[in-house]
């Protein structure tokens, strides 16, 4: 069975190869070798140095099993929390102001 692949934008690339480098500094300020934090999490150094290098291929979960291993968890959960745009969006929204259709006028 063939491994379905990820085709991510140039700039979407960048981002995860960034991510990656932050996950393996991390690593190595802390001493770790990449034997240890993969056995560790519960994964192949194999995958372990894919999420080093940003494949788009890895999964989330994985990725959660190295931060938890180096103490790094909560930074999982502050991904998305400052949406600028999104509470924009939820706020114009807000203040928008409905129309209801007029009353219809009933005959007695």
């Amino acid at each position: 069975m063939e491994r379905e692949t990820t085709n991510l934008l140039p700039k979407h690339e960048r981002l995860l190869a960034n991510l990656g480098e932050n996950l393996r500094l991390a690593r190595l300020r802390r001493q770790l070798s990449a034997e240890q934090v993969a056995e560790r999490a519960g994964v192949s150094r194999s995958t372990l140095h894919a999420l080093e290098k940003g494949s788009a291929g890895t999964s989330l979960g994985k990725f959660l099993q190295v931060l938890a291993v180096m103490g790094l968890e909560a930074d999982f959960t502050r991904l998305a929390t400052d949406d600028v745009l999104g509470r924009k969006l939820a706020d114009a929204r807000l203040t928008e102001t409905r129309r209801r259709a007029p009353k219809k006028k009933t005959s007695k």
